[in-house]
């Protein structure tokens, strides 16, 4: 007899492409069934055949509370009982934006918007609007979105044209799109020293988490300031994963680098779809209907996502908040790799605030190019045995994964257990 998990998974696929709305969930990459969730709370889930897992993916970064944190859950209650939609301002948009901007030095404006996706969307084009130039600089294997300009990866050679990574993306757009190697300053100097003129804006992960967790090196990041300024192009953080999630001011201030503008999403919605573009006045200024580059939204700034937001943010802000988050990320990364490493298996973990990384590797990798050198074979065999004893990673061996405010000390311990008792079989 088949699981419930696979059932329902069997009738996804009639009506949904590969039975899911978003793929990596399809668990292609790991294989099996994925688990369809039901409820969850606090650091916990629970799928269709009533098995709890302690949940390492957080809706994909967003949950830092944990699950049905009760003061969001309350503020949404309250949002819809007032209105669900309205199309029209409301008071709360206001304290949001004022909110992050008080937060982020970087923010003299914002502007709300309903996915990650579109906002990267709205800030390149901003950026292009601003500029006048064409030409945008992505690194490989950095996510934003999947906006045409953003699905492109890198040419056959050093500072080629980029190449559509999709299908339905037209040559004519990709070629506008300069695909670098992530953590590779001379490159991005040498990309600049022959296309500076042409370079509307650098977009980048501060802290990729869409390869695996990759951490930035401190030249990679003053180089892009220092180019970017030089040449007059936009810098642009892409911090809708790390926005609030590796820090009290993101990755921006954790690393000390002001963007011209910073892209926001996932925690600043508490679960609910807000996200977020801002930056310098001078080039929000440029927006409609204040400006001529043109962006628009049903929902931005939708009243109900809005309040779980506003609650999700002010928790955040509690004396020692990321202090404690981090803490417990680094306690489940430092125990995972001296459990692999006490049974010979090849392993490391590392984390940055909230985020975490897991490589089959002796090291953690740098590049996208070192990333696709760690063992996927045996990160799956590893996510299977997890799952099975009731720990919850993301289902592919390229997705960072994250810690809330929710899991315990306790919650911890259990996990490294369980991966100690996998490691000690060998993987």
């Amino acid at each position: 007899m088949s699981s419930r998990n696979q059932q329902l998974f069997d009738a996804a696929q009639r009506h949904i492409p590969g039975g899911v709305n978003s793929p990596v969930r399809a668990f292609r990459s790991v294989g099996g069934a994925p688990r369809f969730f039901t409820r969850g709370e606090g650091p916990r889930v629970w799928d269709a055949e009533g098995k709890s897992y302690l949940d390492y993916v957080g809706s994909w970064g967003p949950l830092i509370l944990g699950h049905t944190h009760a003061p969001t859950v309350k503020a949404v209650q309250e949002a819809a009982a007032l209105g669900l939609s309205f199309g029209a301002p409301t008071e709360a948009e206001i304290e949001i934006a004022d909110l992050l901007c008080d937060i982020l030095p970087s923010l003299d404006m914002v502007r709300l918007v309903s996915s990650g996706t579109e906002a990267t969307m709205s800030a390149i084009r901003l950026a292009r609007g601003h500029t006048g130039r064409d030409l945008l600089v992505k690194f490989e294997g950095c996510y934003h979105g999947h906006s045409d300009s953003l699905l492109v990866k890198a040419g056959s050679g050093l500072l080629t044209f980029g190449n559509p990574s999709s299908g339905g993306v037209p040559a004519d757009v990709a070629k506008h799109t300069l695909v670098l190697e992530y953590n590779n300053a001379e490159q991005l100097a040498e990309a600049f020293a022959k296309q500076g003129s042409e370079i509307a804006a650098v977009i980048v992960e501060p802290v990729a988490g869409n390869m695996n967790l990759i951490a930035p090196k401190p030249e990679f990041m003053q180089a892009m300031r220092e180019l970017c300024s030089k040449h007059g192009a936009v810098l642009i953080f892409d911090e809708v994963m790390t926005g609030f999630r590796v820090g009290p001011q993101c990755a921006q201030g954790l690393f000390g680098i002001t963007p011209d503008l910073t892209t926001l999403g996932k925690v600043i919605g508490g679960g609910m779809p807000v996200a977020a573009f801002g930056g310098k006045r001078e080039i929000m200024e440029k927006i409609a209907p204040l400006g001529p580059v043109y962006q628009a939204g049903t929902l931005s700034g939708n009243p109900v996502a809005v309040a779980a937001g506003l609650v999700t943010l002010k928790a955040t802000r509690a004396p020692g908040f990321y202090d404690s988050l981090a803490a417990r990320t680094k306690q489940l990364t430092d125990g995972l790799t001296a459990a692999a490493k006490k049974h010979g298996v090849t392993f490391c973990a590392q984390s940055v605030g909230g985020m975490f990384g897991l490589y089959f590797s002796a090291t953690p990798p740098t590049s996208f190019a070192e990333v696709m050198q760690c063992d996927k074979e045996a990160f799956n065999r590893f996510f299977h045995a997890m799952l099975e004893a009731g720990h919850y990673l993301a289902p592919s061996a390229f997705e960072a994964g994250f810690v809330s405010a929710a899991h315990t000390e306790a919650d911890i311990a259990a996990t490294i257990a369980a991966a100690e008792a996998i490691f000690a079989k060998g993987v």
